[in-house]
């Protein structure tokens, strides 16, 4: 039994629901007896995989086998309802608890399930019912409110309720800061989001990337972006990557203010900080520039990286060919494909997909372009048909 349950854990942690249903026939054929624990992986699989029935299906099961849920089986139900924003079912369920007595967990389920669903009078019920049980909310409970609150602009009282956890000796954490930084970043208010990061920092917390892309959004928004590529370089010093976005932001606000000089100085930039310049800096670099339609500036920082010895990547080679296509350089954009078909770099559905656009004035030349592509032989035919089967 003990190897059958380590094997269901195993099957809910990579979420192979196929898998777990097979174990558990091969256990019927045994005649091996499930107990709680493989119950309760079961449903706790089903619910975070939105199989309700199937979850259900399972409870029904234990009850003609006369074993009680305990509050693990009911919070599982109760999260996959909450999950999908159907906040009637799971509180029928919560009313239906027997044999067992709602716990944190519980509380804060339906807590955050009624903050997703803009129902935060009901959270905040739900709350003082937790505290009349003689349970008060953790971190995780704050943070639920506290990111509602946020989302509604309502900064002021989510500074109250930050106060209060402090009077309830509630240790804040990075999720906690990060919601206000990023509250505070959305009005523009950067002052106070620095104020927050540092505070943060005497908490004994580190900002992880969430904090860091959270500022450098609102600098970007605001114009500040001599600040916004300090903390960019910040955030490489920290030991994280900043992702497309965060780049994209950047470049967006050079190219606002017609200063493409500033983006082309960022590759040299990172050298002179003593960072590591790869391809995935100039492939969002380069990405990004085509997307706005910065062709020249796209030229430039690919001659760049080829005069550093690097060579570009499929999504770079697209990413020109395309930008040339879309303003009518065929020539151009045929010999960026000719070099990917050189390489054998090859197209696939997820480039495909970053690429093919939803406005309809483009669509035709889209069209006339993948259609190139594939008379070049840069798409293989297995991702061809899954293009084929994504358009029917």
């Amino acid at each position: 039994m003990y190897i059958y349950n380590c094997l269901f854990h195993a099957c809910s942690k990579s979420g192979d629901v196929e898998r777990a249903e097979q174990l558990l026939n091969e256990m019927n054929i045994k005649d091996v007896v499930c107990d709680i624990f493989t119950y309760n992986t079961l449903i706790s699989l089903y619910c975070r995989k939105g199989m309700h029935y199937e979850a259900l299906s399972v409870q029904d099961r234990m009850e003609r086998e006369g074993i009680n849920l305990d509050i693990v089986s009911y919070n599982s139900l109760i999260y996959g309802f909450c999950k999908e924003g159907r906040m009637r079912e799971a509180m029928r369920m919560f009313s239906e608890i027997k044999n067992a007595t709602p716990n944190h967990v519980t509380y804060t389920t339906l807590i955050d399930g009624y903050c997703k669903t803009n129902e935060l009078e009901q959270a905040l019920k739900m709350r003082e019912l937790m505290e009349a049980k003689g349970l008060y909310p953790s971190v995780v409970t704050y943070n639920s409110i506290l990111r509602k609150l946020c989302q509604d602009g309502r900064i002021r009282d989510a500074n109250k309720l930050l106060n209060e956890m402090g009077e309830r000796k509630v240790q804040a954490d990075n999720i906690t800061c990060n919601t206000l930084i990023n509250a505070y970043c959305k009005i523009g208010d950067l002052k106070s989001a620095l104020k927050f990061k540092n505070k943060m920092s005497e908490a004994g917390l580190k900002p992880d990337p969430f904090t860091y892309k959270a500022l450098i959004h609102g600098f970007c928004k605001t114009s500040g972006l001599e600040s916004a590529k300090e903390l960019m370089f910040s955030m490489l010093d920290a030991g994280f990557t900043p992702s497309y976005c965060t780049y994209s932001w950047i470049v967006d606000g050079y190219c606002k203010k017609d200063n493409i000089d500033a983006v082309l100085a960022l590759p040299d930039e990172f050298l002179s900080r003593g960072l590591c310049l790869d391809v995935s800096v100039y492939r969002a670099l380069i990405r990004r520039s085509c997307k706005v339609e910065r062709i020249e500036c796209a030229e430039k920082l690919f001659n760049h990286m080829e005069g550093k010895g690097i060579s570009g990547d499929s999504v770079i080679y697209t990413s020109l060919a395309f930008a040339y296509w879309k303003v009518g350089n065929a020539s151009a954009a045929s010999s960026m494909l000719e070099e990917m078909a050189r390489r054998r770099s090859m197209i696939t559905v997820k480039l495909y997909r970053c690429f093919s656009t939803s406005d309809a004035n483009e669509n035709n030349v889209s069209q006339i372009f993948w259609n190139h592509v594939v008379d070049r032989g840069l798409m293989s035919r297995n991702t061809m048909n899954k293009i084929q089967q994504m358009l029917i």
